[in-house]
């Protein structure tokens, strides 16, 4: 919806993606990284498949898209892994923040929108979505703590962060999105 609304807006084109995913190879990964069939995996090497991913995402999609002057509108970056690996799973952010500037050096987002939503009612929406993937399946406690760092990331960084509630029906969330890129982006 916000890629959409971006192009009839602002009439710019967009490229619209996702993390992991984006490129054949990230697509790959992303069936790893979610296959719920998989043994459980070092949390180190879910966070390396994730930054290699990456790399390759910024690399054939991301940085291109942005040279030719479109709009990016990604489905998760690396706000995702500081709160999926570094709170869910309680990896030292500074491994992190290490990857981070190795894969991108300094390139962040213009804007990243927090869709925050209580732990419980996310849960009950993934399952009516279908089977659960990998991180589906954690316990209420593992997204308790990605919420919990997604808003201490957003606290600390509220000139490109923006918390948005969730909670609403799809068209109240998407006009507070789009208020919130409205007063950030034009």
């Amino acid at each position: 919806m916000l890629a959409d609304a971006l192009e009839l807006e602002f009439g710019r084109d967009g490229e619209r993606t996702r993390e992991p995913g984006g490129t054949a190879l990230g697509e790959a990964i992303r069936t790893i990284l979610l296959d719920p069939t998989l043994p459980a995996m070092d949390s180190n090497a879910e966070l390396l498949l994730l930054f290699a991913a990456r790399a390759e995402h910024l690399a054939r999609v991301i940085k291109p898209a942005l040279a030719r002057g479109q709009w990016v509108v990604c489905d998760r970056f690396t706000d995702a892994s500081y709160a999926y690996q570094g709170g869910g799973r309680a990896l030292d952010s500074a491994n992190i923040a290490a990857l981070e500037t190795l894969i991108q050096q300094e390139f962040r987002p213009d804007l990243t929108i927090v869709l925050d939503l209580d732990p419980t009612v996310a849960l009950h929406r993934a399952v009516r979505r279908g089977v659960p993937d990998r991180f589906e399946q954690e316990e209420l406690a593992f997204f308790t703590r990605v919420r919990k760092s997604y808003l201490q990331r957003a606290a600390a960084d509220p000139k490109r962060m923006v918390v948005v509630d969730a909670a609403p029906d799809v068209e109240t969330v998407h006009a507070a999105v789009m208020q919130a890129v409205r007063e950030r982006l034009t």
